[in-house]
């Protein structure tokens, strides 16, 4: 468990119920931030293990589908901490891990207001058959506007049931 650790189910248009272990503060918004920008990718094991060890066993009923990063922001830093963290949860649940999501390069996310990033959000594909039932996994939920994205991508590829969990809810 993270201390302190508040576990959260924000809302989230588009998908069918959202979970997130802890605020994006302190040590949490430290553990994102050496997973994103210093590569510390063991650490996504670290945010996968809170995941599993805090989420209601509901959460996972499906396989394990990790949020798409923007191309120009994978080319950047070599991974995408979403898919490390999914890798490691589908690892820990022994849930299938399925990629099936693409985005393609649109208005980049950080820094845009609310009303905007969900007005205008990612635009995502589904590039394989995507599971009948979907855990969709995040390092960092702020508005949501990726997650709904996403679920929507999903369900126009069949999938009936669209959860998602996150490490941290900003």
């Amino acid at each position: 468990k993270i201390a302190g650790a508040r576990p959260s189910r924000p809302s989230v248009p588009g998908v069918d119920g959202a979970w997130c272990a802890a605020p994006y503060e302190g040590p949490v918004r430290a553990l994102v931030a050496a997973l994103k920008f210093a590569s510390r990718l063991a650490l996504a094991t670290r945010a996968a293990e809170a995941i599993a060890a805090q989420a209601p066993p509901e959460l996972f009923d499906g396989a394990i589908v990790p949020v798409p990063p923007a191309p120009w922001r994978l080319r950047r830093r070599g991974h995408d901490p979403a898919e490390e963290i999914a890798f490691a949860l589908a690892r820990l649940t022994e849930l299938p891990f399925r990629p099936v999501l693409a985005r393609t390069t649109g208005p980049r996310q950080v820094g845009r207001r609310r009303a905007d990033r969900l007005a205008d959000p990612p635009t995502v594909r589904v590039v394989a058959t995507p599971p009948r039932r979907a855990v969709l996994v995040d390092d960092v939920i702020t508005t949501g506007a990726t997650l709904g994205a996403c679920g929507r991508a999903l369900r126009s590829g069949g999938a009936e049931r669209v959860v998602a969990a996150a490490f941290a809810r900003a």
